[in-house]
């Protein structure tokens, strides 16, 4: 019997897995607000960064158009929120005709919670061929609260 031992720490462990797209060079990001301390390429890159956060309030849309049609295994969103209390939620969906049709990956709502539930991880196992279009639609208070959206990383394999 072969056996190792993992890290807890799911980001550590999830950045090992998967053969990670360099989405900074494959990919145009369009984007419905930016908070300029805090642009899309910070939750794209490789490397530790802020992360993505808007520039206001409310629902924000986020798509990665490939520059070449991409076969997709896993897809892993990461978001944290240390301060505010809220119920947050995301739909990821693909397309592969250039955006004009959509495909459902996931919806979820989760709560964040200081101290306790500060960081929601998702890792998506797909199989998805030719996708040109990723999009992260995220409502970050479904209550309507004054809440900014963010994402600390989004990784493609």
């Amino acid at each position: 019997m072969r056996k190792r031992i993992i890290e807890r720490d799911t980001q550590q462990v999830s950045e090992a897995v998967g053969d990670w797209l360099d989405l900074e060079s494959l990919v145009q990001a369009e984007l419905t607000s930016e908070d300029a301390s805090f642009p899309i390429e910070s939750a794209l890159a490789a490397g530790a960064g802020p992360g993505w956060r808007a520039a206001g309030a409310g629902e924000q849309t986020l798509r990665l158009l490939f520059d070449h049609p991409q076969r997709i295994s896993l897809i892993r969103l990461l978001f944290d929120e240390p301060d505010q209390q809220r119920t947050q939620e995301f739909t990821l969906r693909w397309s592969q005709d250039g955006g004009a049709t959509y495909h459902e990956i996931a919806r979820q709502q989760y709560n964040f919670s200081a101290p306790d539930a500060t960081r929601e991880s998702e890792a998506f196992n797909v199989d998805l061929h030719d996708v040109n279009v990723l999009e992260l639609h995220i409502i970050p208070d479904i209550s309507g609260g004054g809440a900014c959206a963010s994402l600390s990383r989004w990784s493609v394999a």
